[in-house]
């Protein structure tokens, strides 16, 4: 249900509100959409089934929250604009290497990170991560909101679409389990944390800072819906 809720209101997981159940409870749709339907239409639809179905209520509020400002890193980014390529003469997709019919591969490289086609989005394995990508600022901005569980602001001042590559250890920083005699480790240093992969990979860093935050609270919300 806060996946249909976030989704519904175009908004991150730290800005939802609502009963405990939201996070456990799972729900299967079947609909048709309009042909042509947009984004924000189906959202708007999303809404409509949620409150007809669910009886789903709520206000708006703001809050105080932590969030960051993504900045350049002293020395500078690291960043390469991205220069859209002609298409081939005959038009023609080629499937990416060594990859039949156009379906990416993925495995680990030599670096003990996934390996990844160009353009291929995120893949994690073994608890290491990789993440590539051609966008812009705010849109990385709002991927790393997703990402760190705060909200994200571009104040880089860099304004184009750049080739953004990006690994890191999703599990570094993590204390390990205590041992038989009940005593924990030391965090075993297992990879770059995203924070520090930001700054030595792409010459960025997110700064804290605190700040009013829209947030969608749910008032009334049936946990079962009612019959088709």
């Amino acid at each position: 249900m806060s996946n249909l809720l976030t989704y519904a209101y175009d908004i991150k997981h730290y800005q939802l509100t609502g009963p405990a159940w939201i996070d456990s409870e799972r729900y299967e749709i079947v609909a048709k959409l309009p042909a042509g339907a947009t984004k924000a239409q189906v959202r708007l639809m999303m809404q409509s089934l949620l409150m007809e179905r669910f009886h789903l209520a709520i206000h708006h509020e703001s809050k105080e929250m932590p969030m960051y400002d993504l900045v350049v890193a002293k020395g500078g980014s690291k960043l390469k604009e991205w220069v859209e390529q002609p298409a081939p003469a005959d038009g023609a997709v080629k499937p990416a290497p060594g990859a039949p019919d156009g379906l990416p591969k993925f495995s680990l490289g030599k670096d003990g990170y996934p390996a990844l086609p160009p353009g291929t989005g995120m893949m994690m394995m073994n608890g290491k991560a990789r993440r590539q990508g051609r966008e812009t600022m705010t849109d990385f901005a709002s991927w790393l909101s997703s990402q760190s569980g705060r909200p994200v602001s571009d104040t880089t001042g860099l304004k184009g679409k750049y080739d953004i590559s990006i690994y890191w250890a999703a599990d570094s920083g993590r204390a390990a389990p205590p041992n038989a005699d009940g005593i924990a480790s030391e965090p075993e240093d297992t990879g770059p944390t995203l924070f520090g992969a930001l700054q030595e990979q792409l010459g960025l860093k997110l700064e804290s800072k605190k700040g009013p935050v829209d947030t969608i609270v749910v008032d009334r919300l049936e946990k079962a819906p009612i019959d088709n």
